[in-house]
């Protein structure tokens, strides 16, 4: 790259540096930004920090598809023919335009408005507006980081946009209709709203559990899509199949009979017709799924009840939820709609898993037919192990989870995990789809 590429560069990631520790205007970066982007052609809005990636791009539709991959990973291009190379470059039109100096100045120019929205949240009290303005700036971090990019760096943006939760005056915007109707449901506003609801009535109340049910909705979806292929059981092969024409296994039926084939007459003659095995067990999987309600353990909370609604909507499947924390709640009755699950729960408080065993031992009744989700940071009552490996002396298939979130970081008590692992059940720490796969297993 040339040195006044270089320098134009520069100085696009010393204003970005500047602006995100000191929100006040340094005038000879910006002077000097404000000329690189007009020399590249790209609108002086770009510099502004109050513009919105959303209202940029539709002020400026031809900068969406840039925004779009800012920021992932692309494949190197196959190494082209020699003949070719040479051939491109004669008639100059082998440039490489991933090294053109003046495209990484202008990618600079877009990567910086990227970051400075994204990474600089100020202080003091944010509105309804401003976090949903962060919010869709976010999901443009997300597209153009693409997934395993934005993946990385899921818990600094969750961190963030809690950050942004707390400095809101949540029971005055819930109060007004149109400014909830502004908010858009996340992890960290859930959180925020579990922990607040007792003292919430009325109008704010009511928008609030609008607000919750979204989120549920929207993750269900998601849920069930992972889910949707789930087998209800394993073929029962002690069932005779049944001899009907959609069950005529074609491909076996013409394998086994090719000793029959005439060349005389190029004909097959099949003697004997073979049909695939229909039948399934029909004995329900029992799945019971401990959740741990701590404070540090809201995401596992919120996504595994949903999870455990999913399931229970599959047929042949008997769901049980308990939650707790010094205590446990039994909220089968409810497991159908995890709305009512997460109004029934109290954020928050210690960690005592016996109470919850106490509870799960009952559900029980065919230990080989049963699997049991323990969902926690196991900061917990050491004496539980022993409850664990008396569960897989029995027959229950265990599945002790650490975390069950959208970005896959957990604590899980270093105890707890080498003692589990030594018991031949590793805990489970990810992304949910994890937990999906494993119970998937357990049910095909």
């Amino acid at each position: 790259m040339s040195d006044p590429d270089e320098n134009r560069r520069q100085v696009l990631y010393w204003r970005l540096l500047a602006r995100l520790f000191d929100p006040e205007e340094q005038p000879a970066l910006e002077s000097a930004s404000v000329a690189v982007v007009e020399d590249l052609g790209l609108p002086p809005a770009l510099l502004d920090p109050a513009e919105s990636i959303d209202s940029l791009v539709q002020r400026f539709p031809e900068l969406a598809a840039e925004f779009d991959a800012l920021l992932a990973t692309s494949e190197p291009e196959p190494e082209e023919a020699p003949e070719e190379t040479a051939r491109d470059a004669a008639d100059g039109t082998g440039q490489d335009t991933a090294e053109d100096p003046g495209e990484q100045v202008r990618k600079a120019a877009l990567v910086s408005k990227l970051l400075l929205n994204v990474f600089a949240t100020g202080t003091g009290d944010v509105s309804a507006t401003q976090l949903a303005r962060w919010q869709q700036d976010a999901g443009w971090f997300w597209r153009a980081a693409g997934e395993e990019g934005a993946g990385e760096l899921s818990g600094i943006l969750g961190e963030l946009e809690g950050d942004l939760v707390k400095r809101m005056r949540l029971r005055e915007v819930l109060a007004d209709r149109k400014l909830a109707g502004r908010l858009s449901p996340s992890m960290s506003l859930i959180e925020q709203l579990l922990r607040d609801k007792d003292n919430l009535s009325g109008v704010a109340l009511a928008n609030a559990k609008a607000l919750i049910r979204r989120f549920v909705d929207e993750v269900a979806e998601v849920l069930r899509t992972q889910v949707r292929q789930t087998s209800a059981g394993k073929v029962d092969r002690s069932v005779p199949p049944k001899r009907v024409f959609r069950n005529l296994d074609v491909e076996r039926t013409i394998w086994k009979n090719l000793t029959n084939w005439s060349p005389e007459d190029e004909r097959l003659y099949v003697d004997r017709l073979f049909y695939r095995r229909t039948a399934r067990r029909t004995t329900p999987a029992r799945m019971i799924v401990v959740v741990d309600q701590s404070g540090s353990m809201v995401d596992a909370m919120v996504n595994c009840t949903i999870l455990a609604s999913v399931f229970a909507g599959l047929p042949k499947v008997d769901v049980h939820l308990i939650a707790y924390d010094t205590r446990a709640l039994d909220l089968t009755p409810w497991v159908h709609d995890p709305f009512e699950v997460l109004l029934r729960t109290t954020l928050g408080g210690g960690t005592d898993g016996t109470a919850a065993m106490e509870l799960a031992r009952p559900k029980i009744s065919d230990p080989r037919d049963t699997v049991l989700v323990w969902i926690s940071d196991f900061y917990d009552n050491p004496s539980l192990l022993g409850d664990f490996e008396g569960l897989r002396r029995s027959g229950v298939r265990f599945l002790p989870v650490g975390s069950v979130d959208s970005s896959g970081h957990a604590s899980v008590n270093p105890w707890f995990r080498e003692r589990l692992k030594a018991l031949g059940t590793p805990v489970i720490s990810g992304h949910i789809r994890k937990l999906v796969f494993e119970l998937k297993n357990f049910l095909a």
